[in-house]
């Protein structure tokens, strides 16, 4: 029985993941922050099947030993500070969370057992300001916020471990993935969940930022199994993973509204606010998944429009309305 670690199991990405290895045989542990609360409602279903351990990115000794007590022969770094409009308000803390925890956690593994396989979560943000669409492998980096930032460095120190240390370490570049068990601060859960609330008669508007920005957007149950195909492969590599569509909030927003049977337009529920519009955006990301498809046969299942109505079918029934 192969062993797996995953930080940020707590996520949505960390709970679709640890449902993928729990369904192939593995022993799973998740790295959680010792709290007095210890309800998980991402895991609810699994809580049993999986061990938690306790441990924090910002603190080296706890990762060296939950490491050494947990042997893993997978680690699955996807612990972070993942919302990108939280990352100007506490640049520092994500810096610390997402940039130096993942090199914490290399340095764990390097020390306890460096034969253990390292995944680590890149995100399409280190993009940015793109000078090329779509973005394969090989295109320039630009990132346009901390949380960026942060993932770049994350994402070369991985890099250096491989190269410096010959160790198997991977980094999965992933566009934007969505699901039911999406964060509500997330501007797809904002309007999944607004659109439900508006056929509740719970409320009148959604309030967004700009509704121009384009984004690559799956489900995030294809894209952890991608995780796990990087993780099988004879050689480490970086990946880009994304359906190779872009689609605006402004259009994300519309089949929300259809799929909650609400009548008209994007115009007639939503509400600008200043206070999500970033010091700097991101205008568009598009993946180029071409050599994720050839080399580890990746392919996404659920579509742009099945995965709008699987997330408003899900904010419906949390409502009473379906």
């Amino acid at each position: 029985m192969k062993r797996a670690l995953i930080t940020g199991v707590t996520g949505q990405d960390g709970s679709y993941l640890a449902d993928l290895l729990l369904e192939k045989g593995y022993e799973v542990f998740g790295l959680v922050r010792r709290k007095s609360d210890r309800s998980y409602p991402r895991l609810a279903h699994t809580l049993e099947k999986i061990h938690l351990v306790d441990g924090d990115l910002s603190d080296q000794g706890s990762l060296v030993q939950v490491v050494s007590e947990t042997h893993p022969d997978e680690v699955y770094n996807l612990g972070a500070m993942s919302y990108v409009g939280a990352s100007w308000r506490q640049p520092e803390l994500t810096g610390n969370i997402t940039g130096l925890g993942a090199t914490r956690l290399l340095e764990a593994v390097r020390i306890v057992d460096k034969a253990a396989k390292f995944y680590q979560a890149s995100s399409s943000e280190m993009f940015g300001k793109v000078v090329e669409e779509p973005q394969n492998e090989n295109t320039p980096y630009y990132p346009r916020s901390p949380y960026g930032v942060a993932k770049l460095y994350a994402h070369w120190m991985v890099k250096n471990y491989r190269e410096s240390y010959d160790m198997f370490t991977c980094c999965g570049i992933l566009f934007n993935h969505e699901s039911p068990r999406r964060g509500l601060e997330f501007v797809t859960r904002k309007i999944t969940d607004g659109v439900a609330r508006i056929k509740a008669g719970l409320q009148e508007k959604v309030r967004l930022g700009t509704l121009d920005t384009r984004r690559d957007w799956g489900f995030a149950g294809d894209y952890v199994r991608a995780m796990w195909l990087m993780m099988q492969q004879d050689e480490p590599d970086d990946f880009v993973i994304g359906t190779g569509e872009g689609h605006s909030v402004r259009d994300f927003f519309q089949h929300a509204i259809d799929a909650a049977g609400l009548p008209g337009t994007v115009e007639d529920y939503y509400e600008r606010d200043e206070r999500f519009i970033r010091p700097a955006e991101v205008n568009c990301l598009r993946a180029d998944s071409t050599k994720a498809r050839e080399v580890l046969g990746w392919e996404p299942t659920v579509s742009f429009e099945g995965l709008v109505r699987m997330m408003v079918e899900a904010d419906l029934k949390t409502h009473g309305l379906a």
